[in-house]
């Protein structure tokens, strides 16, 4: 596998939890974006955290916090624009980073490898997941050398769905299985969480 950075959204305002980082809640334990970590971090080279607000409550992960770099939290295209922007300066040999949401404690043991698979065998510039009849757009593959095309579509035509963006490029969508489980099970809600927990000990067997 090329260097593949993984940069984890963990920007949103979670409203439907009455506000606060949805990534910082406990499922069994352990914190949501610890369990994303831990699944992401074998995979990639490397990984970044997009939080917005003081950076200092993700300090326990020991990651690079970078916020959106446009204003008004326009939502996840922003942070993976921060994500490609950081990549570019930082390390200006990597092609491409894998985004992933940081309140999915249960993804793929193999996402980054299916993903970069995928894209090089149908050509495509962009790659993302899908399960159960559903894209999940935040969850894929990001051409760095397209990082001004995102920031023009941004913030000059005011884009802010993923799915509209990425619908301008060749793009590989690579689908997994929803047994026992959905690997890409989120957590937006309170009862979500609930669930994680049950699903925590499937998981586990």
């Amino acid at each position: 596998m090329n260097e593949i950075p993984g940069v984890l959204l963990a920007g949103g305002l979670a409203r439907r939890m009455g506000g606060g980082d949805k990534p910082m809640r406990q499922i069994a334990g352990r914190t949501i974006l610890d369990r994303v970590i831990a699944r992401l971090a074998p995979q990639c080279d490397g990984l970044i955290l997009n939080g917005n607000g003081d950076p200092a409550r993700f300090a326990q992960f020991g990651l690079p916090v970078i916020a959106d770099s446009v204003a008004g939290f326009p939502g996840p295209l922003a942070g993976i624009l921060a994500g490609l922007d950081w990549t570019a300066a930082n390390r200006p040999s990597v092609n491409w980073i894998l985004s992933a949401a940081g309140d999915c404690p249960f993804l793929p043991r193999n996402l980054a490898a299916r993903l970069d698979s995928e894209r090089r065998q149908q050509n495509a510039e962009l790659a993302v997941a899908a399960s159960g009849g559903q894209t999940h757009p935040v969850i894929g593959l990001w051409s760095v050398r397209l990082r001004e095309e995102l920031r023009q579509a941004l913030v000059v035509e005011g884009v802010r769905k993923i799915d509209r963006w990425t619908s301008r490029y060749p793009l590989a969508t690579v689908i997994w299985p929803t047994e026992p489980f959905d690997p890409f099970f989120n957590a937006n809600t309170m009862e979500d969480i609930a669930e994680a927990d049950r699903l925590v000990a499937l998981d586990e067997n």
